[in-house]
């Protein structure tokens, strides 16, 4: 999915935002549940609002796929998840939006946080381990993905990778690296080193970054840098380069994927959710959506698609070229992630967002 270019005004409004206001399935359809909760009436002909943060195309299969099963429209309105997160929060209850599908925990905890959310049906979180989606179950993990460091080929960062995120901090390193700070991506791997390392030592790693690297856009822009050798690494979701791979074919890519080490805190692994707007005018239909996407219809369409994330309904396979999840690490807690606030003011204090 093409990434917004105002990525990083995003992600300083929801900050700034956040911060004002300081002070939710089976391996088949789980409607039943659903029209049960709404007094057993069916939701087919009705339109829905999804905002979404996903992968376009993966989620124009998805919509298409259950508008066939049930019946029921969906409208999606795609674009940055700091920027739609922003605006379901400027929109509040009166948002067009049923649902909201994001990349990443932190923007569906903030929402969680104002009330924004309706619980999530039972038999939708029970189709999901419990430690993908909200404590409090007010949204479902859909789908996970791991950060991994892409090296060009056959340079000193792919003969010998970084095992941890934290040496990339260090003098060696500059003039070597490149980073995309401005993707909501990156937020999460700066909350889970500060976990490791604590806030302080979090913002000098930071600096050091900063000092060692040319900053990207977006983790196309970078997989594309890294590829073509202007810099020899640097942090991304692993996708980005199988589909910088199937881009480029095989033959032209000059790049390869590392992983960090278990344990490490450049080795996260965590989730894409949805959530149903507590304010959505269409809640049963909303919910027979979730229940869809935790489906194992709707997890094989995500499995076999140019998306390349880990389906989690247990039973449904990723790529077989995929390194396997429990190779990498243990799915990141909700909780350790929060909402993100942290993190990006570490961002902002360090001038890597603006």
């Amino acid at each position: 999915m093409p990434r917004s270019r105002r990525a990083v005004t995003a992600l300083s409004t929801v900050a700034v935002s956040l911060l004002a206001l300081a002070g939710c399935g089976s391996s088949g359809s789980t409607s039943d549940s659903a029209q049960s909760a709404a007094g057993g009436q069916s939701p087919a002909g009705q339109t829905i609002t999804v905002y979404s943060g996903q992968h376009e195309q993966t989620v124009k299969a998805l919509t298409a796929d259950f508008e066939k099963r049930t019946g029921i429209k969906v409208q999606v309105r795609s674009g940055d998840e700091a920027e739609l997160a922003n605006q379901l929060l400027q929109e509040g209850k009166s948002s067009p939006a049923d649902v909201f599908y994001a990349e990443n925990p932190p923007a569906l905890t903030t929402l969680e946080g104002q009330g924004l959310l309706a619980p999530v049906l039972p038999g939708t979180l029970k189709s999901v381990p419990a430690a993908a989606s909200s404590p409090k179950g007010d949204w479902v993990g859909i789908s996970a993905r791991s950060s991994a460091f892409i090296a060009a080929a056959g340079k000193a960062a792919d003969t010998a990778p970084p095992t941890s995120v934290l040496d990339l901090a260090k003098p060696e390193w500059k003039g070597r690296l490149g980073i995309a700070p401005s993707e909501t991506d990156f937020a999460p791997v700066v909350t889970q080193v500060v976990k490791s390392i604590g806030a302080d030592a979090a913002k000098k790693w930071l600096e050091g970054l900063k000092a060692n690297a040319k900053v990207y856009e977006s983790n196309e822009d970078l997989s594309v840098a890294v590829n073509a050798g202007e810099v020899e690494g640097g942090v991304i979701d692993h996708y980005y380069w199988y589909r910088l791979r199937d881009e480029k074919t095989a033959a032209a890519t000059h790049s390869t994927l590392h992983y960090f080490a278990k344990g490490d805190p450049g080795a996260l692994v965590d989730v894409s959710g949805a959530g149903v707007l507590s304010g959505s005018k269409h809640q049963q239909a909303a919910q027979d959506f979730l229940a869809y996407l935790a489906s194992a219809p709707a997890q094989q369409l995500i499995a076999t698609s140019e998306s390349y994330e880990y389906p989690l309904v247990p039973g449904v396979r990723g790529k077989a070229e995929l390194a396997p999840l429990d190779s990498i690490g243990a799915l990141a807690s909700v909780t350790d992630l929060g909402d993100g606030k942290q993190a990006l003011q570490l961002l902002q204090d360090t001038g890597l967002l603006a």
